[in-house]
């Protein structure tokens, strides 16, 4: 593998990496309908507010939210719909194994 597609497909692991939790995936969903502060964010995930932050800010590093102040309040929004994608796509994978499942049972 040449350095080029070691580093496009290591970019493509960070932004994975950064999704590869429940509460991320959890915030990004919350995020899909409108944009939210960190308050409301920290009380839908149920976690303390240094949580959900460190949270945030690794889905900021790999660009998939982004954010504003206002004031003392920091608001977030999803900066890449498209993931809402990946999400359709990983309920497919899920789908299909559940049908495979069901098959080696009967």
């Amino acid at each position: 593998m040449d350095a080029e597609n070691q580093a496009r497909l290591q970019a493509r692991a960070r932004v994975l990496k950064a999704m590869a939790h429940p509460s991320r995936l959890y915030l990004v969903e919350l995020l899909s309908n409108q944009e939210q502060c960190v308050a409301e964010l920290t009380k839908a995930v149920g976690a303390d507010i240094s949580t959900v932050s460190k949270h945030l800010s690794l889905l900021k590093a790999v660009g998939i939210v982004e954010d504003r102040k206002q004031g003392t309040q920091v608001f977030y929004r999803l900066k890449a719909p498209c993931v809402l994608n990946f999400f359709s796509c990983v309920e497919e994978v899920l789908k299909n194994n559940l049908q495979e499942q069901i098959k080696l049972v009967k």
